[in-house]
């Protein structure tokens, strides 16, 4: 394996990683030798109009992770919950002695326009995708700090640098992850540590694929399908491609992630497709 792709020796927390992006970030890891820690909310709150994932699909996660013959603590954990989320920490770094490497995946979408907006909403989502991002960060770096290196790996969107109808909330949030990530990014680069940011496009997951954000983007037909909105995903993108596979977002994660990446940081990676070339920056 090259410096890119060898883990062996090091531990890796990932959030929200019952299925998803998650999922396909712990197994690429403990793939390549990482011992892996991860954890999921497991239950969907009245805000959220979709399905979140199960505790069986952590358990899966789980067994795809031990089949690589690797180390695997699991919780059912709300990152929003920050005496959680250092429960988590302080259990990984007692069993296997440190995390080496953090990937603060968990999140989740919701669509409401500003003018319909509700606090409750509001607050779900920034709880899960901003304080969720906020919380994994400060739990990992004391001990990482203490330790001197550290990978950080943050996932934003690409509605984190362009805003779009009913996104009001999902976007001011993802935003946030760039902003906190930057910041992070300068606060801990005296120690060793990289703090970055993934952007990605529409990713082939439960996310997206599901009845209520088909609804939405397809409210002419009564049963939209995933062929129904494709054109409609595929036109937020600028190649014609109207999702990317979790994998593709994998990649950058393991690049992030490497010990041979030590002088990247306060960066953000966009994998969409090519919208990047509508946005600045």
């Amino acid at each position: 394996m090259d410096e890119f792709s060898s883990f062996e020796g090091r531990v890796a927390l990932i959030t929200g990683a019952a299925r998803g992006q998650g999922r396909s970030h712990a197994v690429a890891l403990a793939e390549r030798g990482a011992d892996i820690v991860i954890c999921d909310r497991c239950e969907t709150p009245d805000e959220v109009a979709y399905p979140l994932a199960t505790e069986d699909d952590l358990a899966e996660t789980v067994r795809l992770v031990e089949a690589t013959g690797r180390k695997c603590i699991a919780v059912k954990a709300d990152t929003a919950d920050r005496a959680a989320m250092d429960a988590l920490v302080a259990r990984a770094e007692a069993e296997f002695g440190r995390i080496d490497i953090a990937v603060a995946n968990a999140g989740i979408t919701l669509a409401a326009p500003v003018q319909s907006m509700t606090s409750a909403q509001w607050d779900e989502i920034i709880a899960s995708n901003l304080t969720g991002v906020f919380n994994t960060l400060a739990a990992v770096s004391p001990g990482m700090v203490e330790r001197g290196y550290g990978r950080i790996v943050t996932i934003s969107s690409m509605l984190g640098r362009a805003g779009n109808t009913n996104m009001v909330g999902y976007s001011a949030s993802k935003w946030g992850v760039i902003g906190m990530s930057k910041s992070a990014a300068l606060d801990l680069a005296q120690h060793g540590i990289t703090v970055n940011v993934i952007a990605p496009g529409n990713v082939s997951t439960g996310m997206i694929h599901n009845d209520m954000l088909y609804s939405m983007m397809r409210p002419d037909l009564e049963v939209p399908t995933a062929d129904d909105v494709a054109p409609i995903f595929q036109g937020l993108h600028a190649q014609p491609v109207p999702w990317l596979e979790p994998y593709e977002i994998t990649r950058a994660v393991l690049f992030y992630a490497a010990e041979a990446s030590a002088h990247i940081s306060g960066t953000v990676l966009p994998i969409d497709a090519g919208n990047a070339a509508r946005v600045t920056g």
